[in-house]
């Protein structure tokens, strides 16, 4: 209810302040890693009235169904070479016990950027997150800024009809409740 006129005020919903689908970088699982990086580098999104480049892409299936999410640093991961790659995924420290001496990267240039051009043949599916916490078209602004805040991650695929129709991420959110308080 407003204050002075009686009114009824629809709170917003995830929905209205979404990036649509069609506006956010998305890429099939079968896309190679060099693939899936070009589409994010290209992929710049427009949003109140300044440009970003996005942090992840959707990732779908043959059938158009969500498969996953794929982070920047998913991607750069995915470049590394074996020894620097660690199983877990989610782990924020070095993969391995000693400190990692990055001129020795200036031994063999060449040996270093052919390997990598090798990794980024690899199918975005060997690097993507499958865990992938979305929320309904519908659901409030509110929940959707507690679940990231909560969850920690920065964005969240929106699903509608069993189907991702969007995106809505931290800088979306952020806009909507400033506009709400300030």
């Amino acid at each position: 209810m407003t204050e002075n006129s009686g009114e009824h005020v629809r709170a917003k919903c995830v929905g209205d302040i979404m990036i649509p689908l069609d506006d956010y970088p998305h890429v099939p699982d079968r896309f190679t890693l060099a693939q899936a990086m070009t589409e994010m580098e290209l992929g710049h999104i427009d949003t109140l009235g300044r440009k970003s480049i996005p942090r992840f892409l959707i990732v779908f299936n043959d059938k158009n169904q969500l498969a996953g999410i794929c982070r920047r640093r998913d991607l750069l991961r995915g470049l590394e070479p074996r020894f620097m790659q660690s199983e877990d995924r989610r782990r924020t420290g070095p993969p391995y016990d000693v400190e990692f001496d990055p001129n020795l990267l200036d031994f063999n240039p060449g040996n270093v950027i052919e390997g990598m051009k090798r990794r980024a043949q690899r199918p975005v599916s060997e690097v993507m997150i499958t865990d992938v916490l979305t929320i309904g078209y519908e659901e409030s602004v509110m929940k959707a800024v507690y679940m990231i805040v909560h969850r920690d991650v920065t964005c969240l695929p929106v699903i509608r009809n069993d189907e991702v129709v969007g995106v809505v991420r931290t800088v979306e959110l952020f806009h909507e409740i400033v506009q709400q308080v300030v």
